[in-house]
């Protein structure tokens, strides 16, 4: 997984603004206690930051790895 895959994904599943506040705000226990721009700036994987961040804000599986074809960024 790209960053800007894990940007595209955030910004659909909470929508711009709140992702943007939950990247950099919200802590991640599964990230190390990090937030998730904390933890991709370290270097975790930026699958397992995904992972964290959606487990922590409880978001379905089947809600967590697509965006619909006409809403993908060209």
């Amino acid at each position: 997984m790209r960053r800007s895959e894990f940007t595209e994904l955030a910004d659909h599943v909470f929508g711009p603004i709140l992702a943007r506040t939950y990247v950099r705000d919200l802590v991640l226990e599964d990230a190390g206690g990090l937030t998730a721009e904390q933890a991709l700036e370290r270097g975790v994987p930026v699958r397992a930051v995904w992972t964290a961040l959606c487990d922590a804000m409880e978001v379905p599986e089947r809600r967590r790895w697509e965006v619909p074809l006409e809403q993908r960024r060209r």
